[in-house]
């Protein structure tokens, strides 16, 4: 299985200058923006199918990001690739500097499962905008998706700029045999390693989008029914499929009873007394998820949920208490609906616990006081932080949103993204008309001149 032609392909085409013409980005974001209204119901079909992603969950976390992000980069689309002017040390004097924003050539973009639509599109978006070329390679786990994916990017863009190619592991293995300009990844912390790697054998730059244990820390002040509503909201959609959902939970044990309570009725108000039933509710992606995921269970003591229907690939809300710190569902992201509940003595004891785990792509913070925040801002370190949310941290443009360490290389999303996309290319324009020979040898001052001299000419 080789893709050499189809990569050429793409260099050759980008090598045309075609796409360096800010006209024919915004033709193309069009076009996007175009196919994704005119092949929605197909789409939303598709994520029904694969995760029984409720048509309004689909539309407004998946459909609608991407509609998002292609507006806002044709609102901005001019001053991002606009060259800027810089200054020049006097050593160059009489000198003009720019710094040129030009795309890095072919991309290689390599999609998820869980939100299969955004997490695929979005980056792609941001190539546009930055003015590559680009291979798709939608996760075949989410079949459906893929192959609706993988038909409306044949149907908009001519394979030479823009390709989707379908298949499972080894389809992925062997395009990353080929040497692109750029890589982005979203996955898992382990494929992206391998991601890594491979790019290393020709230096290719990655921006890998990984996940972690997004923690939360709940303190004695928050208000209980909201953090509830708020926490339920961002750990269970998409049957906890999302790789910033909150993972765990710390919450001060003088409210920890109450704290419980209040995710369970939240629980039961968002998706009733039997979610299996509930048309709001997913699924899990395959079996082999499953199963990882219900070995969980034993892990802790069932507060609420732990309903299981393999042949449905259904699994309950799930909150879990009594876990130990060292058992497999408080090492391994969940990345599924099971929230275990521990229990703290202060947010400086959540500090303290968070501090030696691996860095997670988020981190979440309910308090109303600012110093408790700023506190945690300091002491902690994650990709983004929501305070008093979960989630809500990347959905916008103006925020960039990535991970850091395990979590992540590179962030994207509105400018971050274009800039994902970009090498930033410095110029320098000398005049002939001067040529001091103070830099030529041999030297014609002492060292101590030198070293002034140097400090002044190079503006230390």
């Amino acid at each position: 299985m080789h893709f050499a032609d189809a990569v050429g392909r793409q260099r050759r085409f980008f090598q045309t200058g075609a796409t360096l013409a800010l006209d024919f980005r915004r033709a193309q974001l069009n076009h996007l923006h175009a196919a994704l209204e005119s092949h929605e119901a197909e789409l939303l079909a598709a994520l029904g199918s694969d995760l029984r992603k409720p048509p309004q969950e689909a539309y407004s976390a998946e459909i609608a990001l991407v509609l998002g992000e292609i507006r806002h980069a044709q609102r901005h689309l001019k001053t991002w690739a606009k060259t800027r002017g810089r200054r020049t040390p006097w050593l160059a004097w009489p000198a003009q500097g720019s710094m040129r924003a030009e795309p890095r050539g072919v991309s290689l973009i390599l999609g998820p499962w869980n939100y299969p639509v955004q997490l695929l599109l979005s980056p792609l978006v941001a190539s546009i905008a930055a003015g590559n070329c680009a291979v798709l390679k939608p996760s075949e786990f989410a079949a459906q998706t893929s192959a609706t994916l993988g038909r409306l990017i044949r149907a908009t863009f001519p394979e030479d700029y823009i390709t989707a190619v379908e298949g499972d592991r080894d389809v992925a293995e062997a395009l990353l045999q080929e040497r692109f300009d750029t890589i982005f990844f979203t996955g898992s912390t382990q494929v992206g390693r391998a991601v890594m790697a491979a790019a290393a054998r020709h230096l290719t730059p990655v921006t890998l989008e990984l996940g972690g244990k997004c923690p939360c820390i709940v303190a004695a002040d928050a208000p209980i029914d909201l953090t509830a509503r708020r926490v339920v909201w961002g750990k269970f959609m998409n049957a906890g499929q999302t790789c910033v959902a909150p993972d765990f939970v710390l919450v001060d044990r003088r409210i920890r009873p109450d704290f419980v309570q209040a995710l369970r009725r939240t629980i039961e108000t968002f998706y009733g007394p039997n979610p299996q039933q509930s048309p709001d509710y997913g699924r899990i992606i395959h079996r082999r998820h499953f199963d990882r995921l219900a070995a969980y269970l034993p892990s802790g003591h069932i507060e609420h949920g732990g309903q299981m229907d393999a042949a449905e690939l259904y699994l309950a809300p799930t909150l879990l208490t009594g876990a130990p710190a060292d058992s497999p569902v408080m090492q391994e992201e969940i990345f599924g609906p099971i929230l275990p509940v521990v229990d703290i003595e202060s947010v400086d004891e959540a500090v303290t616990f968070l501090r030696d785990r691996p860095t997670p792509l988020a981190l979440y913070l309910f308090t109303r006081d600012r110093a408790v925040q700023e506190r945690v801002l300091k002491s902690t370190r994650s990709g983004g932080v929501s305070v008093n949310d979960t989630i809500t941290h990347m959905l916008g443009q103006e925020l960039p949103f990535g991970g850091l360490g395990e979590s992540g290389i590179g962030a994207y999303h509105g400018k971050a993204g274009f800039d994902a996309f970009t090498h930033y290319r410095s110029v320098l324009h000398r005049s002939l008309m001067l040529d001091p020979p103070f830099r030529y040898p041999p030297p014609r001052i002492s060292l101590d001149l030198m070293k002034r001299a140097m400090r002044f000419l190079l503006g230390g």
